[in-house]
């Protein structure tokens, strides 16, 4: 199982970090064959999000950070109406307005986020700030204070509107946080938002289309779905 090297594609469930993806993929080479080879994911996915996780295997880790700089799209589903100290909904949630704005202000709103635009990520996330992680440092209940950074944000397409819940797919480049889109569009829209739901569809040329099932995971549907890289 030496030539074992390659990319597999998961869809992530619910409740699965992406740590536990990897384990498990892990751990069933090992069973099988007896080998402890490397696996890595190239870009993770939140506990409450699913959909398409890109693991490396084998010699096709050395190729984790290119991978990690693909664009990529999400489904996404916002609340409005409240917020969320993590900006999603595995947070402390705060009534923030009744006000129901039309369909049309939304889409207003949304265009100003297209482009090159400065973004703050959630205090809750995995970016340093002064060499500690900014979840652990909000954790321990001291303010978070994280300098924005330039995003992409390709497309915004496919809106659908039934207050609360305010849906759509967007097309985003590295480093984007489909949370701090919801967080900021809530902000200019008056109403507070939050991320309730998150699927990513695609990384790059992958396509969750393509993705393994976890339930379906095992040493033949590893061999038979890992994509050899050039």
């Amino acid at each position: 199982m030496s030539d074992l090297n390659g990319i597999l594609l998961i869809d992530k469930p619910k409740t699965w970090t992406s740590f536990d993806v990897v384990a498990k993929v892990r751990g069933t080479i090992k069973r099988a064959t007896g080998q402890k080879i490397k696996v890595g994911h190239t870009g993770t996915l939140d506990p409450n999000a699913t959909g398409l996780l890109v693991l490396a295997i084998g010699k096709a880790t050395k190729q984790i950070d290119g991978l990690m700089k693909q664009d990529k799209i999400y489904e996404a589903e916002l609340t409005l109406g409240k917020s969320s100290d993590t900006d999603d909904s595995d947070g402390e949630l705060s009534q923030v307005s009744d006000l129901v704005p039309a369909l049309e202000e939304i889409e207003t709103a949304l265009e100003t986020f297209i482009g090159e635009i400065q973004q703050i990520p959630p205090a809750y996330s995995a970016i340093k700030v002064d060499g500690k992680r900014a979840y652990k440092v909000a954790r321990e209940g001291r303010k978070v204070v994280i300098v924005p950074r330039t995003v992409k944000i390709k497309s915004i397409n496919d809106v659908k509107y039934e207050y609360p819940i305010l849906s759509f797919v967007t097309d985003v480049g590295s480093g984007t946080y489909i949370r701090s889109i919801a967080r900021d569009l809530g902000e200019t829209l008056g109403t507070g938002a939050y991320l309730s739901n998150l699927r990513r569809l695609s990384v790059g040329d992958y396509s969750v289309q393509s993705a393994l099932p976890i339930d379906k995971l095992n040493m033949e549907s590893i061999q038979s779905n890992i994509n050899t890289l050039a």
